[in-house]
């Protein structure tokens, strides 16, 4: 009895290897675009205003902005649902990725798309630690997204924008990923992009540059902090037609 009971466990262990190797070759993926390369950067005009370095994967604790009711607040407002796909851009820590996963359900999808990849490796191991299958992990260009062409109902641009180096090469490329009736909406500060911010006046005129129309304006605390929505354009313009704001 005591033999028997040896080479099961023998076996048991054996066969349980090719399940083990899987789950570690899964967890140590490269993380890489999920889309198609869009437009080069070289052939956009450049931005006239500062850009602010990436200094952190988080703007804030994620306990202060659940004491201050902001990922509900702004679900609500954006009408995120059961089944929605929703492309959160320069996810960082996964703030709002884990809490638009657990929203939109085992029927919708989040992307969760940064241009850092050991932030998104992070993320990953967050979302093993979380049980959310319901991810997507993107790695983009400082001008791209690369997300899959029209995968999404809406974008998220969290405390981000203000960090794009490229702000009209970035919005013509995430136009392809929009699905009809598609928005994208912004949270930023409405301060000098310098400092971590983004004016309201640079940018409303960065999205007009490139045909999007805002149809949504709300100041989330201390009106300081908005969520600003918008609508994409009917029709995609070539690089060459994009009129660059002034300062």
């Amino acid at each position: 009895m005591a033999t028997t009971g040896i080479i099961a466990v023998a076996l048991f262990f054996i066969a349980s290897l090719p399940c083990a190797v899987a789950a570690e070759t899964a967890s140590s993926t490269p993380i890489a675009p999920l889309g198609p390369p869009g437009a080069p950067a070289s052939v956009f005009p450049k931005p006239v205003r500062p850009v602010a370095d990436i200094v952190a994967d988080q703007w804030s604790t994620e306990e202060a902005r659940d004491r201050a009711g902001e990922a509900a607040e702004v679900m609500r407002t954006l009408g995120v649902h059961p089944g929605m796909s929703v492309a959160d851009v320069g996810a960082g820590r996964g703030y709002y990725t884990v809490r638009v996963a657990k929203k939109v359900g085992a029927g919708g999808r989040v992307i969760a798309e940064d241009v850092v990849p050991d932030y998104l490796e992070g993320l990953r191991q967050r979302l093993q630690r979380e049980h959310l299958d319901n991810v997507s992990l993107d790695l983009g260009e400082p001008h791209d997204p690369r997300l899959p062409p029209r995968s999404v109902d809406l974008v998220l641009l969290v405390h981000m924008y203000h960090e794009v180096e490229q702000p009209y090469g970035f919005l013509y490329n995430l136009l392809p990923a929009l699905r009809p009736g598609a928005r994208v909406a912004v949270i930023d500060l409405d301060q000098a992009t310098g400092i971590h911010g983004t004016p309201r006046r640079e940018l409303l005129c960065e999205f007009r540059a490139l045909g999007f129309r805002n149809t949504q304006w709300r100041w989330l605390r201390i009106k300081k902090e908005y969520l600003a929505v918008f609508a994409p354009p009917a029709r995609r313009i070539t690089p060459e037609e994009i009129k660059p704001c002034t300062q």
